[in-house]
C-alpha cells in the first residue's frame, strides 16, 4: 500500500512540474504558393484572379480595384516557424495591373492576357 501512494505521488508530482503544453498551430488567411502567383497576368479579369488566386482576405473599404491577400501562420512549437506573406493586386477597369509582395513574379506576368 506505501508503494502505491509513493508511485502515486511521484507520478503526479512529476506531471505538475511538467512545462510542456501542447499548442496548436494557427495559419490565418490566404496561403499562396510560387505556382499560383506565377499563373497571373497582367490584363487578367478580377474574376481570373480570383479563380487562380482564391477570394481575397481584405479588400480596401476605399479602393475596390486593390486586393490584398494576407497570411500569418503562428506555430505551437517554435516562434521560428512563424510566418507571414502578404501580395497585393490592383486593378484598373477590371483588368490587372500591378502584383506586389513577398512573392516573385514570373516573366510570363508581363505578357498581357488576351481576350
Amino acid at each position: 500500500m506505501l508503494f502505491r501512494v509513493l508511485a502515486l505521488s511521484l507520478v503526479l508530482s512529476i506531471s505538475a512540474c511538467s512545462s510542456w503544453v501542447f499548442r496548436i498551430d494557427i495559419p490565418q488567411g490566404n496561403y499562396l504558393e510560387q505556382k499560383d502567383v506565377d499563373k497571373l497576368q497582367v490584363g487578367m479579369t478580377k474574376e481570373q484572379v480570383k479563380f487562380v488566386l482564391g477570394s481575397p482576405v481584405v479588400l480596401d473599404a476605399f479602393n475596390k480595384d486593390t486586393w490584398h491577400y494576407v497570411y500569418r501562420f503562428k506555430s505551437g512549437r517554435s516562434e521560428n516557424l512563424n510566418a507571414k506573406k502578404q501580395f497585393t493586386v490592383r486593378f484598373e477597369d477590371n483588368k490587372l495591373v500591378s502584383a506586389e509582395g513577398d512573392f516573385e513574379l514570373p516573366e510570363s506576368y508581363y505578357t498581357p492576357m488576351v481576350n
